[in-house]
């Protein structure tokens, strides 16, 4: 659908070049949104059993694994709570263009075209944003000895 709506009016000997850049970029951006979302949150299929009959009950399965050895202690818990302050806080101190473009990008799962449209500008320019905001938070919270 992108290859028609943005590059009907080309050549056809440009189509097969164009259709594979479009499909490229389109994985990647399905792939960057698939691992930010596993990231950030937990799929509810995460808590099933393998051997599950359908009868799952999540406040069950929570339940059984507050009792467990493997949860995470309280100052696990702080820890985590601290570093996540500290990425939202380096968050706030991009430039408002890097901020906006990251934030929808990654944040809301918008694909590279929707945010171009929300923001007003081309699809590089949001690469660009999104690039350079990567760039420094990751030397930001490496400045603070954060290293994800």
């Amino acid at each position: 659908m992108k290859l028609a709506h943005h590059y009907g009016d080309k050549p056809a000997a440009e189509l097969p070049m164009l259709f594979q850049r479009i499909l490229s970029n389109t994985t990647l951006d399905w792939f960057r949104r698939r691992k930010t979302r596993n990231a950030l949150f937990s799929n509810m299929s995460d808590f099933e059993s393998a051997g599950d009959d359908g009868d799952f009950d999540l406040l069950e399965t929570l339940e059984s694994s507050t009792n467990s050895e493997g949860t995470e202690s309280a100052q696990d818990a702080t820890e985590r709570a601290q570093i996540l302050r500290e990425i939202e806080l380096e968050i706030k101190e991009l430039p408002g263009r890097q901020r906006e473009a990251f934030l929808m990008r990654y944040w809301e799962e918008m694909d590279v075209a929707e945010t171009a449209a929300a923001m007003g500008c081309s699809e590089g320019s949001v690469k660009t944003h999104c690039s350079r905001a990567v760039h420094a938070l990751s030397k930001a919270l490496a400045a603070r000895g954060i290293k994800l």
